[in-house]
């Protein structure tokens, strides 16, 4: 068995920003790279007899989305562009992701819901369209499912 090529590692944002129905749009299209950096919360002290005491509090999930481009029916546009113009925040800005890897024959390795933040942080861009850069901030509330790809349909595991 060999590596896992990236194409079939898949990112997900509910467009619809926890309203009555999900509405998955998959992030990627004009991405180059994108990654979620896991941040783990880690201190080392030492003790009174100068042995090693570690402190694992847990992860600050963050991602940045560098070259979103704006198109006229795509709803993360309608979303980012709504929360910029208006500087929403809190809840505003409050949705889910899901994280979904399968293997070269389709089927699912695993998939993941997690509660996040999306959060612009410019409008602008070059001559080659207007962009969106926005970042992702996991909340927690991480739950295993399965993620059907065709109808964009996450069902948690029991």
């Amino acid at each position: 068995m060999g590596k896992l090529e990236r194409r079939y590692l898949a990112h997900y944002i509910d467009s619809n920003m926890g309203q009555n129905s999900t509405n998955y749009v998959r992030l990627g299209k004009d991405l180059e790279e994108y990654s979620e950096e896991l941040n783990p919360q880690v201190s080392i002290a030492r003790d009174i007899k100068g042995n090693p005491v570690v402190s694992f509090v847990g992860y600050e999930v963050q991602s940045s989305v560098e070259s979103f481009y704006a198109e006229k029916g795509d709803p993360l546009f309608g979303v980012l562009s709504g929360i910029a113009n208006e500087r929403l925040n809190d809840d505003s800005c409050l949705t889910t992701k899901v994280d979904y890897l399968v293997d070269e024959s389709g089927n699912q390795i695993w998939a993941y819901r997690e509660d996040c933040l999306i959060v612009p942080v410019s409008v602008g861009g070059d001559t080659s369209g207007v962009q969106i850069p926005f970042n992702i901030y996991g909340m927690g509330n991480r739950v295993s499912g399965s993620f059907n790809a065709t109808t964009k349909q996450f069902t948690a595991d029991t």
